[in-house]
């Protein structure tokens, strides 16, 4: 009997119309555990770099993480895997909600969708039954409308829908998936247009089965009061707090300039106020009981759920206030847009309208004020039009593309993929580390627990320490209690903090536990509910698994080693791993070079970042290795 999964992943072929059902590989779960682990290893077998991202051969993955549809609290992810166009590297998305959840208790781990349909489509999933069905009757329709009209036409509201809107049937790089109060960006949604798959719809209620029922529920029995108790886990961002730090911090315009004094107690008041009137109720994800999303409703817009940190990045790229940017979420969720994408491109553009580069020739009838602008210019770039057809492409294209200087209004980008809009004076050294070298496309998905800066006051240092169950080993400890402000952590911390910084997302993305219950949160107090050290209990217990903290590790070294083997394949090297330029006022290249050395050493990697013969074979992934070898990427032993 299989535990704490399905058994069997889907495969869809859009291009024959094939459907197989697949048993999963075991050896596969021991080795990576389930969601982005074993998807990336399907990445890697069946889509090569000769595979281009818009090729019928390129994969669309979605996976429900290994601890979903078991009693542990927040487990549901989603995680989705493609090749991206805009990167040409593999791109990875995470997404809340139910949609996982209702996989795997269809009968499936995963899905895994090859080939192009001939016309847009819908994929139909009802525990066996599946079927691709014509969806060109959805063409146009926003997202969430698309949803609704699903669950409309199959007559059940408890049928879980990923679709895409107007910018995904456009193949707009910036396009995302999106699902009920959660959505997958980071260059999935553009795959899925163009794959001409509208949406899919999935109802199951087939049974998961776990290998010590009674003792698991009994400790996440425990722990959802736990977490419902615990201010140090959820997004708390969605319930305000924070605005101000994002305000007085982050870079507003084209990632251009913080504004210190922008935050009074009339905006908050205003803020506050804005929020209690279109605020339909607070909503959560599946077993989870933190209301992180708010239901929002602005005058002539459908009813949508608000993200995260999207309820500021239209307003700051525009320099508008709160009730312009919950107007066009209203707008960009509906046409399927990433909220940390999309504001940046049409901030590019105007900038670029601004110096000159672009005219009235380029942008005609271009309005004057920056939310009319913004209005605008989604509507040309949703549906590739114009200037439009040229900024759906993303800033780093786009630039090239309009040239005449363009280039240099380019200063957020980071391996081709907009980076979160943040500007600072001090260089942080573990933070360059995660920019220059993650493979996740943004560092909200590599930060999280380690705080971002020194605690001041030694004896709040001492009492974050105290109850700090979280930490690998007791030197993290010793480095936080040590950092004074206005100091860089030693080398060696820099390079490990940055290293357990990123091991947590990858043991999360593959179990399907909230980034929010764990690899992100430990940075805010240090008491998130789930860790390297506890975990290991909750996954032995769901899927009959002998993991222990050092074993749970290597496992998501492993698989941060196959992603990283994946994009070396393509290209990726040393010379591509420089944040921004302007990402801190003051630089110190020869200290930026030195931490790049002692990270890739400790990664067990070349001078240029590819992953040695010797660390590829202790980690079990000496298929990668043979194949660097065969291909010139190593040298033969």
């Amino acid at each position: 009997m299989k535990y704490s999964e399905a058994g069997y992943n889907l495969e869809i072929d859009l291009s024959t119309g094939g459907i197989e059902r697949e048993p999963t590989d075991p050896a596969w779960t021991k080795d990576y555990l389930g969601g982005q682990g074993v998807a990336a290893r399907i990445l890697w077998d069946r889509v090569p770099p000769e595979v281009d991202a818009f090729s019928p051969d390129n994969l669309l993955i979605f996976s429900s993480g290994l601890l979903n549809s078991t009693p542990v609290v927040g487990a549901n992810r989603t995680l989705v895997n493609t090749i991206s166009p805009q990167t040409d590297r593999y791109s990875h998305s995470i997404m809340g909600g139910f949609f996982g959840v209702e996989i795997k208790h269809a009968g499936y781990d995963r899905l895994i969708i090859r080939g192009k349909a001939n016309n847009l489509v819908y994929l139909y999933i009802n525990n066996d039954k599946v079927e691709i069905r014509d969806a060109t009757h959805l063409a146009g329709k926003g997202a969430q409308e698309t949803a609704d009209i699903l669950k409309k036409e199959l007559n059940d509201s408890r049928i879980q829908v990923a679709s895409i809107g107007l910018a995904g049937e456009n193949r707009c790089y910036m396009a995302s998936i999106e699902h009920g109060n959660s959505s997958a960006s980071r260059g999935v949604g553009v795959i899925m247009g163009d794959k001409r798959l509208k949406a899919i719809a999935v109802r199951g209620t087939k049974d998961i089965y776990t290998a010590n029922p009674e003792e698991l529920f009994n400790i996440c029995n425990r722990m959802i009061r736990e977490i419902h108790d615990n201010p140090h886990c959820g997004d708390s961002m969605a319930h305000g707090e924070g605005d101000q730090f994002h305000v007085d911090n982050f870079a507003w315009g084209n990632a251009r300039e913080r504004r210190r004094d922008f935050w009074t107690k009339e905006v908050e008041d205003e803020w506050l106020s804005v929020e209690a009137n279109l605020r339909q109720r607070w909503t959560g994800c599946y077993n989870c009981p933190k209301d992180c999303h708010q239901a929002i409703k602005t005058p002539g817009r459908r009813p949508y759920s608000q993200k995260c940190y999207s309820k500021l990045t239209y307003a700051m790229a525009a320099y508008e206030g709160l009730e312009f940017n919950y107007d066009i979420i209203g707008i960009t969720q509906e046409y399927g847009m990433d909220a940390y994408a999309t504001p940046q491109v049409m901030a590019f553009a105007i900038e670029l309208y601004e110096a000159g580069i672009l005219t009235d020739a380029d942008i005609p009838d271009f309005p004057k004020t920056g939310a009319e602008r913004f209005y605008y210019l989604v509507e040309k770039i949703a549906r590739r039009e114009g200037i439009g057809d040229i900024l759906a492409n993303g800033v780093y294209h786009a630039a090239r593309q309009i040239g005449k200087g363009a280039e240099t209004y380019d200063h957020n980008t980071m391996k081709k993929f907009e980076q979160v809009p943040i500007k600072l004076s001090m260089l942080n050294h573990p933070y360059f580390v995660m920019y220059a070298t993650n493979e996740k496309m943004a560092i909200n998905q590599t930060e999280g627990s380690f705080p971002q800066v020194p605690i001041a006051d030694k004896a709040e240092r001492e009492d974050y320490v105290s109850g700090w169950d979280a930490v690998p080993d007791e030197r993290f400890k010793k480095w936080l209690l040590e950092w004074e402000p206005r100091t860089h952590p030693p080398l060696e911390a820099s390079i490990n903090i940055a290293d357990w910084n990123e091991i947590m997302h990858y043991v999360d993305d593959a179990v399907g536990v909230c980034a929010f219950l764990s690899s992100f949160r430990n940075q805010f107090g240090g008491r998130a509910p789930y860790h390297i050290n506890n975990l290991p209990e909750l996954i032995n217990l769901a899927a009959g698994m002998d993991l222990d903290p050092k074993s749970l590790w290597r496992a998501a070294e492993r698989n941060r080693n196959l992603v990283r083997a994946i994009n070396t394949r393509r290209g990726l090297r040393r010379v591509d791993e420089a944040p921004p330029a302007d990402h801190w006022k003051h630089r110190d290249p020869e200290a930026e070079q030195q931490l790049l050395d002692a990270y890739y050493d400790l990664k067990g990697w070349t001078s240029d970042g590819i992953p040695t013969a010797e660390t590829l074979d202790k980690l079990g992934l000496s298929f990668v290795k043979d194949d660097f070898i065969e291909r010139g990427i190593l040298a033969t032993a």
